[in-house]
């Protein structure tokens, strides 16, 4: 570490390694007065030189406790002295390298028998990066019921140093453990079925809150793939059972109460990652780009679903802020934003009603008061944060004005409003551009683009793929991560999977067979060096991977979407569209491997519950070909119909060089229609009336 005097100029007093690194998060810690390390081979190397054990700190940069440890602790040079005197220290953004969040969240669970979370503090032995001992947050002094931090340091130093025996023992045990977890739930001889379908719709049911909507109490996260999951089970096709109404219910209850509640920004669009209370009225503040992805994905469908124009109306709104807020200049997705502003959580979407009053006119602040509860007692820390308490069309009542009036009344605050706010220091901004996360968002974009009809949001996912494909696909291979156009780390199974996914929906609304090789290549990564072929499913890392202490395979969901099971659901996809029967037999070995898991714990398997769906009952393939506007017409037209176990794509009959499964389907006239389920096609439909009725 460099030491730098502060100067009258206000240059920092320390800069350390991790100056030269691309993660906003890193960055944010490079001029502590710790003495960083990134993870790599020189840390360790440090470490096995002075015989210091390793201390880890993983986090993100939107972690209001990261920060908070940050603040008290990193910054402080007694903390400092004692970390670097007694350990090489290691800085991790867990969104860079999930690869070791995943295995050290485990290990600390499996040490101190407590739920992890972040920041995550792990100390490991120099040797062969094993954890000895963890935790999550603590304070500078012991409350909480927690020690102080330099306590722990000091504790966890000594005992480093009097007990190397006996860590190796412990060790050991650990790594067994870990490989124990990780081997979990294969059950490679497993004969699939839907009992996993009907227990997790049992008991989705038994846990829903018919109130406010979502699924068990507080801190209550929004889950959208199983909101989609739902939608999958209320319109369960023309072959399948009678239509399921409760699931639609509980999907568009859910739906309807998020985005009224404080969850979702009721001015900018866009929303928080979890409510802490079981209304959705008072988020943790921060704002995944992963979430919104998925929920606009949601929110798409289920205006397709109903036709209600308030699920259109939140889809297009989360849409628009990505455009505005979330998309570079060079066209790929940013992060995240942070929670805090001025060093409160927040600070930035509150309101106080005396402002609100000034900026309205009396005829909006009538609407826009009982509207956002502004005539209620303030619900965040003595000022208001907004929510939708009342119908719109009870205050239209109330005031004797017509709907449309107190909607334009809402709208023409909300741009007042809006413009106030932009005004305000802005919570600060992740910028690096993550391929998995990035790949949830074009996947996003594009179904809203098809439901809605919006050229621009397909223009957005299109620019986002074409960031992708120029910046991270090197040489045949993903990055994971970029900034400032600086790519870099070795792509995960969720990169691949969650890309090539994305790269097969947006075919939905524009063919290009370009795209359409690319996510064969994505898929023969996958199947060529992250497939277990001993016990089948997919490893988290390939094997060029740098060699960690355990190679991580996962069958269930997390905060994002299992990879195994987005892989199990693209691959026979793209097996019956193509006619590959090698995707087609991967993604069945997938979902044997994770059987034994999905079936003891199926909501906590939704990813896999769609490939399951869809291995079980084949999905319709709608292939389009003939003259570019007639066709764009007929998928047009399709694409007003909910129906999320079709593929529909339109190929105009210039497209060259097909895959010899879609060029066997030739144009014939203006438009023609060929209708596959699974591997049997049917006769061609010249017409596009005709081919409705074949679709049920």
């Amino acid at each position: 570490m460099t030491s730098n005097p502060p100067s009258a100029a206000g240059a920092p007093a320390f800069t350390n390694r991790l100056i030269r690194e691309t993660s906003p998060y890193l960055l944010q810690h490079a001029h502590n007065p710790v003495d960083w390390y990134p993870w790599g081979t020189e840390a360790f190397e440090q470490a096995r030189e002075h015989d210091k054990p390793v201390h880890v700190s993983i986090g993100y940069s939107s972690c209001h406790w990261c920060h908070v440890l940050a603040h008290e602790s990193f910054e402080d040079p007694e903390t400092a002295r004692l970390l670097n005197e007694r350990f090489i220290n290691i800085k991790v953004d867990r969104e860079e390298r999930p690869d070791l969040d995943r295995i050290y969240q485990i290990a600390q669970h499996l040490l101190t028998r407590r739920s992890g979370g972040w920041p995550l503090t792990m100390f490991l032995t120099p040797e062969d990066q094993r954890p000895f001992f963890g935790g999550t947050y603590f304070p500078p002094q012991p409350r909480y019921g927690m020690p102080s931090f330099r306590d722990v340091l000091t504790r966890v130093a000594d005992y480093y140093a009097a007990h190397r025996a006996q860590l190796h023992e412990q060790n050991e045990a650990l790594i067994l453990a870990l490989g124990e977890i990780e081997a979990s739930g294969t059950e490679p001889g497993a004969r699939l079925d839907s009992t996993p379908l009907a227990a997790a719709r049992a008991e989705l049911a038994a846990t829903f809150d018919e109130t406010y909507g979502g699924f068990g109490g507080a801190p209550k996260f929004p889950h959208p793939l199983t909101l989609e999951h739902l939608l999958r089970e209320w319109q369960a096709g023309p072959s399948g059972p009678r239509a399921d109404a409760q699931a639609l219910h509980m999907a568009t209850l859910t739906l309807r109460r998020m985005g009224e509640g404080g969850l979702y920004d009721q001015l900018g669009g866009g929303f928080s990652r979890y409510a802490v209370d079981p209304y959705w009225m008072i988020p943790h503040f921060e704002k995944m780009l992963y979430d919104n992805g998925a929920l606009i994905a949601a929110y798409a469908q289920a205006a397709l679903a109903t036709a209600e124009p308030f699920y259109a109306q939140i889809a297009a709104q989360t849409a628009e802020w990505t455009l505005r807020e979330m998309q570079s200049p060079a066209g790929g997705y940013f992060s995240s934003f942070d929670a805090d502003s001025e060093g409160h959580e927040g600070l930035y979407y509150v309101w106080d009603r005396a402002e609100i009053e000034s900026a309205l006119t009396p005829e909006e602040f009538a609407v826009f008061a009982p509207r956002f509860g502004l005539d209620r007692a303030p619900n965040f820390e003595d000022r208001w944060h907004l929510n939708a308490f009342v119908p719109l069309g009870d205050i239209a009542s109330h005031l004797g004005i017509s709907p449309a009036e107190a909607s334009e009344r809402v709208a023409a605050a909300r741009r007042k409003l809006l413009a106030i706010r932009a005004g305000r220091v802005p919570p600060g901004r992740d910028d690096k551009i993550l391929t998995a996360w990035n790949a949830l968002m074009i996947r996003g974009m594009a179904m809203a683009a098809r439901a809605l009809d919006r050229a621009d949001f397909a223009a957005s996912a299109t620019r986002a793929l074409e960031f992708i494909r120029h910046t991270h696909w090197r040489e045949g291979r993903l990055l994971a991560t970029s900034r400032d156009g600086r790519a870099h780390l070795d792509a995960y199974l969720d990169d691949y999977a969650f890309l090539a996914d994305a790269v097969l929906e947006l075919q939905q609304v524009r063919f290009d067979g370009g795209e359409l090789a690319f996510a064969c290549e994505l898929l023969d990564v996958l199947l060529g060096h992250f497939m277990d072929g001993a016990s089948g499913g997919l490893y988290f890392t390939s094997d060029e991977h740098e060699r960690l202490i355990v190679r991580s395979k996962s069958f269930a969901d997390d905060a994002t979407p299992s990879g195994n099971g987005i892989a199990a659901f693209v691959l026979q996809r793209m097996g019956y569209l193509l006619g590959r029967t090698r995707y087609l037999e991967a993604a069945h070995a997938i979902l044997r491997a994770g059987w034994g898991s999905l079936a003891r714990h199926p909501t906590s398997h939704v990813a896999m519950l769609k490939a399951l769906e869809e291995q079980l009952q084949a999905p319709q393939i709608v292939i389009l070909r003939g003259q570019s506007a007639a066709i764009a017409s007929w998928r047009r037209e399709l694409a007003k119909l909910h129906a999320p176990r079709r593929l529909t794509l339109a190929i105009g009959a210039d497209a060259q060089a097909l895959p010899e499964a879609l060029a066997d389907k030739v144009p014939r006239g203006p438009a023609v229609g060929y209708l596959c389920t699974g591997t049997v096609c049917s006769a061609p439909f010249d017409s596009l009336e005709a081919l409705v009725r074949a679709l049920g």
